[in-house]
């Protein structure tokens, strides 16, 4: 059994159904309520015309006695008087509707109909005398006509009513369900050539309004996802393109010729740096789709991220010779993020403080509102006036440095972007200042 396809099909299946039963049931209750009402009726007319007839029957020496009736000529057609089982008075019927006036008359006080004969018969005791049943006939065509009319009449009333309803749904259907065929038309469309269009039906007002929205809101968010798999995607391609050149361009330096077994030891150390570095690149990229794509966020003691993200840079620090401190905080706080992901966007803030610091690097935490302040200050040179911006694109590097080039500074120019890309991912975000006496970073964190 196949099932109708559109849902406009099956939804007017389902009206047309469910009709056709209410008015099938109605149609039933109606006719079997007037066969009762009728058969009621003749019922009560029948038991009348019984007692009338046996008051004015009358036996006298086992002989039938009527009195005079100038009106009637005598019994009523269809009467039968009977004493002790003997007819006293039949009229002219059928044997067949003879012999069951006989048998009524042996059970006064019930109704019989006679089959095949469409005639009703009822016996009631004459006066006083028990031995003489009167036994009363109707015929109940004229109420078997009034019943095969209302049949017909109620039944072509219901397919009428059907037809009219099934008309006046499909109608109603088709109009109500028709915007809907057109939001499908249109977002087929969309997919094709405008994808950033929208419904805009505006505030939600009724079941339609409210499907608009929730498909707009669909939309945006298969919009974002899209997005960021391609900036995920070229994001990827853009940052590893330059410390992979590094490797690549270092190894075919390196096979060049043959070369001393330290100048082998350098060449593996830069293409180990260079592996590492696209190795945090990625995972640093990997955390911000993961931030974006709405994972659940943890948090973490903002002492202890600080200290880790000393830690992990003293290395740098210690080669550089610059000092990094973590100033003590008075009451405990809480960064709203994971430890790693919090550490994840310091450190590249840390490590490009570290590269262009003199002789200190300061890390202060604070509590602002909903948000956590880290701020990072160093003594180096500073962020120059015009690039306080422009130093968060990837592979861009101030000029505040001076002879600070990546092969100098160890660095390739894609630290701030992520750690701004990732800290954006979780709700923040990564600034800075300048103020003419150093480098000045602020990082922002949901706080815990």
């Amino acid at each position: 059994m196949t099932r109708p396809r559109g849902i406009r099909t099956r939804l007017l299946t389902v009206v047309v159904v469910s009709v056709a039963i209410a008015l099938g049931v109605m149609t039933l209750g109606f006719n079997v309520m007037l066969a009762r009402s009728l058969s009621r009726d003749a019922d009560a007319l029948l038991h009348s015309r019984a007692a009338a007839e046996a008051a004015s029957v009358d036996v006298v020496n086992g002989r039938l006695v009527t009195p005079d009736q100038p009106d009637s000529g005598g019994l009523e057609s269809q009467v039968w008087v009977f004493r002790g089982g003997r007819a006293l008075e039949s009229p002219r019927a059928s044997a067949a509707l003879d012999r069951a006036a006989q048998a009524a008359a042996a059970t006064p006080g019930l109704s019989v109909d006679v089959p095949g004969v469409g005639t009703r018969l009822y016996a009631v005791s004459a006066g006083d005398d028990p031995a003489t049943v009167v036994v009363a006939g109707m015929s109940l065509a004229p109420y078997r006509h009034t019943q095969r009319i209302a049949l017909i009449g109620s039944l072509a009333l219901a397919a009428a009513l059907l037809v009219l309803v099934a008309l006046v749904s499909r109608w109603m259907l088709r109009a109500a369900l028709r915007p809907v065929a057109e939001m499908t038309a249109e977002a087929e469309a969309w997919s094709e050539h405008e994808p950033n269009r929208r419904f805009a039906a505006g505030e939600p007002y009724d079941e339609l309004s409210q499907l608009a929205a929730t498909l707009d809101g669909l939309l945006d968010r298969l919009a974002a996802s899209m997005g960021r798999e391609q900036r995920f995607s070229a994001e990827m391609s853009h940052e590893l393109r330059t410390p992979l050149a590094k490797v690549r361009a270092e190894a075919e330096l390196a096979l060049r010729r043959e070369r001393q077994p330290d100048e082998y030891r350098l060449a593996l150390e830069t293409i180990v740096r260079g592996t590492k570095q696209m190795s945090t690149t990625i995972e640093m990229l990997v955390a911000a789709a993961q931030q974006e794509s709405g994972l659940a966020r943890g948090r973490c003691d903002a002492e202890e991220a600080l200290a880790e993200v000393a830690e992990t840079c003293s290395g740098l620090a210690t080669g550089r010779g610059v000092v990094v401190s973590v100033a003590p905080l008075a009451t405990p706080l809480d960064i709203g993020v994971d430890l790693e992901v919090a550490v994840r966007v310091l450190q590249p803030v840390v490590e490009n403080a570290c590269r262009y610091a003199t002789s200190r690097v300061a890390l202060v935490a604070e509590r602002d509102q909903s948000a956590m302040l880290v701020r990072v200050d160093d003594d180096g040179p500073g962020v120059l006036p015009g690039e306080a911006e422009a130093i968060f694109a990837p592979g861009i590097r101030g000029s505040a440095g001076g002879d600070m080039s990546v092969g100098n500074s160890g660095g390739a120019g894609l630290g701030l972007a992520l750690a701004r890309r990732l800290a954006r991912a979780v709700g923040g975000d990564v600034t800075a200042e300048n103020r003419g006496d150093g480098g000045h970073f602020i990082v922002h964190l949901p706080a815990g």
